[in-house]
């Protein structure tokens, strides 16, 4: 049972009372009856819309339901259907051009092109390894992965693979910071000499093709580094010749450092797994913790005790002798949780109030230790808290956002538009209004995003009622996703996002391929997107050389003139319409999607993790969060609708799966199996998803589970 204190007329946890008033509020301008006042006044004034906006979002599905059900069977009718979405307020008329008034956002955030990691912020460990991933080695992110043939021998260091490693960096190098003559791979010794950058090939002196682009150095003698820039990213070349890399080296040269993760997202939403004020309170914990600068986790790796902080800002002297300092550390954004849940953190006159005004007061109030920052490390310079607001419906649901944020700022003192809104592009109703989205935050919006995810997840269960919709692995060649992602950037173009904040795209899903995601996620930034999502640090590394082959700004000025992306396209269904599946490829795609369910919800529900790198039916590990979760439930609650599959398939499919995800995860020694009851919280959540999925509030997988985690949290 949770015990709840009386603060200005709402029963809050004692839990979340105790850290507000003795962990963040101390040292702000705010005193505790200032704070809890304007909350109880924000959630008497704004929870009854909250309310409204959902009973919209039920009302249009419906509406949508009703109009799809009538039709079933018949041709497809795409100009019916848009008049349709017209007619009950779904599209929505668009205004008059404008352009996005956002006040000066941070570099990393506005200007610059780079990778973004997305990290649970639950997990001390993995917030710091996030906010610590803003430089990267280059040669261990090759080393260490499969971004390059072959894998290290032994268990010490192996040469012939650092020879690899030196080599494909010396390649980068050669296209990020040519010379005016000759090849990195050859350069003996480096020097500098009247502010410039010289190497020494075969005995003579060569300079950079652009000796601007040396732009500082640090350290002495022999160990020492020069730093270059490129596209706005910098690259550090590390000297060391006693070092093996070094010493294996003509020119003493140890590493190339990449700045890799520009900004990072530390989650309250999709991956965490927090259903309670407990839950919440160590969420919220890391995130003062890294406001304030002393966020600290201590673990143990390899038989040793380790223990991760921030990193210290960086100290280089300039050409002309100046001194300058670089940030050790990603600019931090929070994503709070959307407008759809509530939560008994708090009580209003005995009922739960929603949860996404708990995170915007909290959140914002913690990063307000990093505003009252004059000196030292800090996460924004400009002066800025960042929110990524998720799942939002069309412009209305965007502007009641604005005015939420609006009164937090007044409730904390703050100046209006110090809150900067990042607005995930990952609803129907959104991308299809989404520049009437962007006008609603014009003067406080930094950033849009495309999830494939979540958006093809509220994609299956908008078109419900219209037919089975195709098997999950097509949806990607389906008309309305490529419509959907060039739309996102002829939006964030068209109203002026580019210089202001980022125009973004999705997750890269597996994580040990490397060699991969160096071929396929340069499409990213060639898309005319200026940051995309990573699953980690070393991902970070080598998703920043995307972003010297690529100039971003450049690419976005070709791609403004370009024809606006279609509609029609992007309101086409992704039917399956008469086609026939054989029987073998039905069943393997209830066993694909039950196993994926499965692999995921067992530790969400059981052990209470968000995100983790989850086996697929083919052992192959991919970074899952509820996004994943949510397609592959709204998939086979559709098929399930209209019979491709039974419910008896289904339940014998969860059954052998649970037995192989039981087996992916034998060396867990936290792990519950589910097999041979099949009668835990984990395991019935799994098969709610999917029997209960098409009732589910837009497909929406958090209700069901926060249910079942805390049937297990209580067991």
């Amino acid at each position: 049972m949770t015990e709840y204190t009386q603060r200005a007329g709402l029963q809050v946890a004692t839990v979340l009372a105790d850290f507000v008033e003795n962990r963040v509020l101390p040292g702000l301008p705010v005193t505790a009856d200032a704070f809890w006042s304007g909350y109880a006044a924000l959630l008497k004034d704004l929870a009854p819309e909250n309310r409204r906006l959902l009973q919209v979002r039920d009302e249009i599905q419906q509406k949508i339901d009703t109009w799809l059900a009538a039709r079933r069977g018949q041709e497809w009718d795409n100009a019916a259907w848009q008049d349709f979405l017209r007619e009950i307020g779904y599209i929505l008329p668009e205004g008059e051009a404008f352009k996005v008034e956002t006040g000066p956002a941070d570099d990393e955030i506005a200007r610059v092109a780079g990778a973004q990691l997305v990290v649970p912020v639950m997990n001390a460990r993995f917030a710091l390894n996030a906010a610590n991933a803003r430089w990267g080695s280059l040669y261990d992110a090759l080393y260490g992965t499969d971004a390059l043939p072959g894998a290290p021998e032994g268990k010490g260091y192996d040469a012939k693979r650092g020879a690899q490693a030196v080599a494909k960096a010396a390649e980068f190098l050669d296209e990020a910071l040519p010379l005016a003559s000759g090849k990195h791979a050859d350069v003996t010794a480096w020097r500098v000499e009247n502010g410039k950058a010289i190497a020494t090939i075969a005995g003579s002196d060569v300079e950079l093709a652009d000796p601007s682009a040396f732009v500082g150095q640090s350290g002495e003698g022999e160990k020492r580094s020069l730093l270059f820039r490129h596209n706005g990213l910098h690259v550090e070349l590390v000297f060391d010749p006693a070092h093996p890399v070094g010493a294996a080296s003509p020119s003493g040269l140890r590493d190339v450092v990449l700045e890799a993760a520009l900004t990072a997202i530390q989650d309250c939403e999709d991956s965490i797994a927090a259903v309670d004020a407990e839950d919440k309170v160590l969420a919220y914990g890391n995130w003062l913790g890294l406001m304030k600068g002393d966020l600290e986790d201590t673990f143990e790796k390899g038989g040793k005790t380790q223990t991760r902080r921030l990193n210290a800002d960086r100290t280089f002297t300039a050409p002309d002798g100046s001194s300058f300092t670089l940030p050790g550390r990603a600019v931090l954004l929070i994503r709070n949780v959307g407008h759809l849940m509530t939560t008994d953190a708090v009580l209003l006159d005995g009922q739960e109030t929603p949860e996404g005004m708990l995170d915007a007061l909290v959140t914002v109030a913690a990063a307000m230790h990093d505003l009252q920052k004059t000196s030292g490390p800090r996460n924004s310079r400009a002066g800025s808290v960042y929110i990524v607001k998720p799942k939002m419906h069309g412009p209305e649901e965007a502007a009641f956002a604005d005015r939420t944020y609006a009164r937090v700022e007044d409730i904390l003192g703050l100046a209006r538009g110090t809150v900067k809104l990042g607005l995930m592009d990952e609803e129907r109703r959104t991308s299809a209004n989404l520049r009437e989205c962007i006008r609603a935050l014009k003067g406080r919006i930094v950033f849009i995003n495309t999830g494939f995810l979540d958006r093809t997840g509220d994609e299956i269960h908008t078109v419900m009622q219209a037919g089975p919709v195709l098997p999950k692995a097509e949806m990607k060649d389906a008309p309305w996703l490529a419509a959907y992602e060039d739309g996102n950037v002829d939006a964030g173009l068209a109203t002026g996002l580019n210089g202001k904040g980022q125009i973004g795209k999705g997750m890269w899903a597996k994580p040990d391929a490397m060699a991969e995601m160096l071929v396929v996620k340069i499409g990213h930034p060639k898309a005319g997107a200026n940051t995309a999502w990573v699953p980690s640090p070393t991902a970070a590394t080598l998703h920043a050389t995307h972003y010297h082959q690529v100039n971003v700004a450049e690419r976005q000025k070709e791609l403004s003139s370009r024809a606006r992306a279609s509609l029609d396209k992007l309101m086409t269904p992704p039917l399956m319409g008469k086609r026939n599946l054989s029987p073998e490829q039905i069943a393997r795609e209830i066993d694909l999607n039950c196993q994926s369910i499965l692999g995921y919800v067992v530790r969400w529900v059981d052990q209470g993790v968000g995100c983790s790198k989850v086996p697929d039916i083919d052992d192959v590990p991919l970074m899952e969060d509820r996004a994943t979760l949510r397609i592959s439930s709204q998939f086979l609650a559709n098929w399930l609708m209209h019979g491709i599959i039974t419910e008896a398939q289904v339940d014998e499919s969860l059954r052998r799966m649970a037995v192989a995800v039981d087996r992916q995860n034998a060396g867990d020694a936290a792990y519950t199996p589910m097999a041979p009851g099949f009668d835990g919280p984990a395991f019935k959540a799994a098969r709610d998803l999917i029997v209960k999925g098409a009732e589910q509030p837009s497909g929406y997988t958090e209700p069901l589970l926060h249910a079942w985690r805390r049937v297990a949290k209580a067991g």
